[in-house]
């Protein structure tokens, strides 16, 4: 597998564009992404029972199994709880991408992010959608442009893609992704929008995107919210040309690796770039006895706000991780439990087969002190593991969501 530049660009025929619609007080507010030729799509949507216009409009779409072509996404606003009006500017979004594309509103999906419960300027959002629509390309600067134009309080575009070799032809993935707050296990506020020139069926490609978010986007917490507008969407265009991948094998494998591997590169961007994070936490739990099991853990200790507070104020309080395992509803002895914290200072390992040990507090500080922080836990019951990605919750979490609408 190759890294290359390029974002959502990167694959054959994907353009994209992002730039300023009017919606935020200030900054690129919208994004397009256009395939010049029909692609197959898969998605995954929040598990919010309150979910946006633009979630429903898409999930309807994805549901009818049609080709796509075409993304329309706007920051600022949700068009979340906004009622029938709602889905009307969601269609419209859709209407105007179909117009100036010269394609059909079914084959255009549409997102949208930030405030809730506001109205959306519907009209300027259309208006710039039509100016936009000129300016799409296939540059790294257009693919950057929009990765830009799709966030809301997040302080850095999150954008990857990477090449692999399938069958002998060479196969691309890219993707752009949004998300800082509202981050939680089942998905959250963050938007992941992937393109590949794979040539691959719609039946193989949504159960890659199924399993891929399973390991990525559900793996990753910030605050333990879980958004109204979460959407992650896959389109590939077949333009590669490769034999069709419609079966379990080699290509299917090695398709699998290539779009894990940019959703984890989203996913880990995103929990990095929590909002008020000074720590990125990695939650590595191995020998579970089941791979649900293993997850159950991870999300639990990596969710929990008493450990994020913890990793915060650099407290090696091991407590609070043993204590979040403990109601994760999975099964583990806890005789049998290593806890180890780990980062570039070294490690310390504070609780071993079920019993505190005693450890050097200043050179358990020196271990949290780093920007990157492991909480390994060893639960030797079995041969499964699991990952999962956060943050800490610091202090200026609470500026930032204080004053979120202002």
């Amino acid at each position: 597998m190759k890294l290359i530049s390029g974002g959502i660009t990167g694959p054959r025929g994907f353009l994209a564009a992002g730039g300023r619609a009017g919606i935020k007080q200030e900054g690129d507010d919208l994004a397009l992404v256009f395939s010049e030729a029909p692609a197959v799509a898969a998605a995954m949507f929040t598990t919010n029972d309150i979910k946006a216009a633009p979630v429903l409009w898409s999930q309807r779409l994805i549901a009818q199994g049609k080709p796509v072509r075409a993304i329309v996404v706007n920051s600022g606003n949700a068009n979340a709880c906004t009622g029938s009006l709602g889905m009307e500017h969601a269609i419209s979004m859709g209407e105007a991408a179909a117009a100036s594309f010269g394609v059909d509103t079914q084959e255009v999906l549409v997102a949208s992010t930030g405030v809730i419960g506001v109205p959306l300027p519907v009209d300027l959002v259309c208006d710039g959608i039509q100016r936009l629509s000129r300016q799409v390309s296939r540059s790294p600067a257009a693919a950057t442009a929009a990765a830009r134009a799709i966030l809301t309080t997040d302080t850095c575009e999150k954008q990857v893609c990477v090449q692999t070799e399938i069958d002998g032809v060479v196969v691309t993935v890219g993707g752009m992704a949004k998300g800082s707050g509202m981050i939680h296990p089942n998905m959250a506020t963050m938007l992941a929008f992937v393109a590949t020139d794979a040539n691959i069926s719609r039946e193989r490609l949504a159960a890659a995107v199924r399993d891929s978010v399973n390991r990525s986007y559900n793996m990753i917490s910030v605050d333990g919210d879980t958004s109204t507008n979460d959407s992650v969407f896959v389109l590939a265009n077949g333009l590669a040309g490769n034999p069709l991948i419609d079966h379990d094998g080699e290509a299917d494998q090695r398709f699998r690796e290539a779009l894990d591997y940019v959703n984890l590169t989203l996913a880990k961007a995103i929990a990095r770039d929590g909002e008020g994070a000074t720590k990125f936490l990695e939650v590595a739990v191995t020998g579970a006895r089941t791979v649900d099991d293993a997850r159950k853990l991870a999300r639990t200790v990596v969710s929990s706000n008493l450990v994020k507070a913890a990793m915060f104020g650099e407290d090696a309080n091991w407590g609070r991780v043993i204590a979040a395992m403990g109601r994760a509803g999975a099964f583990f002895d806890p005789a049998h439990v290593r806890l180890v914290f780990r980062s570039p200072a070294g490690a310390v390992t504070p609780f071993d087969g079920g019993e505190p040990v005693c450890f050097d507090e200043a050179a358990a500080a020196a271990v949290l002190r780093e920007r990157d922080i492991t909480v390994e836990i060893h639960l030797n019951d079995g041969l499964a593991e699991a990952t999962a990605w956060g943050c800490d919750l610091s202090y200026e979490y609470v500026r930032i969501n204080g004053d979120y609408r202002t």
